[in-house]
């Protein structure tokens, strides 16, 4: 089962009510090919008046003088908290206007906005009006919680100018960017990139060559996307960088507007790595729903106080972390591999001994090729909050699943990763993670502030580990006998 919501998918359906459109907007989780009903089938909830988060700021601004094309990207600040946005657009200031309901003078409005930027689909709703420098078009957003409530008021109204001298967008934008701080280098990225508003489908194309210096390059993998996300199944690594692009498609399969610029990034056994952190979707990042592991505040690595590589992967079994060790760990050989998986399988109800039996099998394959072994305690976890937006069960008996496999884990060197979040009655607070799984930015930069402040002794611990098997290995070769450490 995959740790991490994957798929968030805009139906497409429009609903005239005079001159506006409503979008509403499906949001799935790819692994089980459910779809949440929740957003599409929840009554729209108007903000209470008495809302005290502030709205959300950094509106893009134009003037008469310094417009936007027709088709824009129209950004504002993030917002971590937000899961998605809800955005209003009009072709005149109205007279009243309420920060905390949605305004009947509004001519076009969705809430398929899921990052702090939008290409607004004006010539949709407002083609009569575009280019004029008399009379703008305006514009406001808000942030929405995972129920579909409003927890901020409406931003103030921004004035939209726009002018046909100024290039649309013709292709997507990407944002996601590996490799420039801490926590930034992963084996397995994530693709992130700004729509294009009339797309249905995106293509990305990954390269061992620049496709812009070497026209005739071709890609080495090719993903397909509905959304403006995607996870790399495969791994990637090598002595040169990689590249990547995406376009997008129309509803007829044809090609919508150019190819990305290209984006590249490095993921090199040859840099040295001493730490490198192995597991599942908890580790890979992400979560709040609506963030992927490109968007490093949600990633607990990107807290540490030193560099390590990220070799999780979302989805992850104990089994799965422990079939691609070999494959995914000894061509990086750090001098400290940090374990942490197993909260899929036993949240399913696997047999613990199982569970134990893959750490240990990536312990003795550690030991046995003179990596450190590290495990990290499994946190705990909210089953109804997991239940309420995942739509997935979880066994009745998991805390004594975990507490069973937490044990066996301090036996070894460890560092005690499920006392890094306050819990609450057992279980993970919604405050420190929505889904009840995957620790929100607040939750991972408790955990990566808990792993600087135990490194020093975890370190020494390890090397202490390494040491003892090195020396039984030594013991039992003078005398001619092998030894199962």
């Amino acid at each position: 089962m995959l740790l991490r919501k994957e798929a968030r998918k805009e139906k497409g359906n429009k609903n005239g009510i005079g001159h506006k459109h409503l979008t509403a907007v499906g949001v799935g989780l790819s692994c089980l090919v459910v779809v949440l009903a929740a957003l599409l089938l929840t009554q729209r909830h108007e903000a209470s008046s008495q809302l005290l988060t502030p709205p959300p700021a950094g509106l893009s601004a134009t003037t008469a003088e310094t417009p936007r094309s027709y088709s824009p990207i129209l950004t504002w600040n993030t917002d971590d908290e937000a899961v998605m946005y809800e955005i209003e657009f009009f072709t005149e200031r109205p007279a009243h206007l309420s920060p905390a309901k949605n305004s009947e003078a509004a001519v076009f409005r969705t809430r398929s906005v899921y990052q702090n930027a939008y290409n607004a689909p004006l010539r949709e709703f407002a083609a009569d009006q575009l280019g004029s420098k008399i009379e703008p078009l305006y514009w406001r957003v808000r942030a929405i919680d995972f129920n579909g409530t409003p927890y901020t008021p409406y931003s103030d109204l921004v004035p939209l100018y726009t002018s046909p001298g100024i290039p649309p967008m013709t292709a997507p934008v990407l944002t996601a960017s590996y490799g420039g701080r801490r926590g930034e280098t992963l084996l397995y990225p994530v693709y992130t990139w700004i729509g294009q508003a009339n797309a249905a489908s995106y293509e990305v194309a990954i390269y061992e060559v620049n496709p812009e210096e070497d026209p005739a390059a071709e890609p080495i993998e090719t993903l397909r996307s509905d959304m403006a996300e995607i996870y790399d199944p495969q791994a990637h690594y090598g002595p040169t960088p990689f590249y990547w692009r995406v376009r997008a498609f129309d509803g007829e399969g044809q090609p919508l507007g150019e190819w990305s610029q290209v984006r590249s990034f490095r993921t090199d056994p040859a840099d040295g790595w001493q730490v490198a952190v192995l597991g599942d979707s908890i580790s890979h990042g992400g979560g709040h729903f609506s963030y992927s592991p490109a968007v490093f505040s949600f990633s607990w690595l990107h807290y540490l106080d030193f560099p390590a590589i990220n070799l999780s992967q979302s989805g992850d079994t104990s089994g799965m972390t422990a079939e691609r060790f070999d494959r995914d760990v000894l061509p990086f050989h750090p001098a400290y591999l940090i374990i942490m998986t197993g909260s899929n399988s036993l949240r399913a109800g696997e047999d613990t001994d199982a569970v134990i039996a893959d750490l240990e099998s990536m312990r003795q394959r550690c030991l046995e090729n003179g990596i450190r072994p590290i495990f990290a305690t499994l946190p705990a976890i909210n089953p109804d909050n997991i239940d309420h937006v995942f739509q997935e069960p979880t066994a009745d008996d998991w805390q004594e699943r975990f507490d069973a496999v937490n044990a066996y884990i301090r036996t070894h060197a460890y560092i005690d990763m499920a006392t890094a979040i306050p819990t609450q009655d057992g279980l993970l607070p919604t405050q420190y993670a929505l889904d009840g799984l995957h620790p929100d930015a607040n939750g991972k930069a408790l955990m990566g502030a808990y792993v600087n402040s135990v490194w020093p002794e975890v370190k020494a611990a390890a090397d202490q580990e390494l040491e003892e098997y090195e020396s039984t290995l030594q013991d039992g070769a003078e005398n001619g006998a092998g030894v199962l450490y």
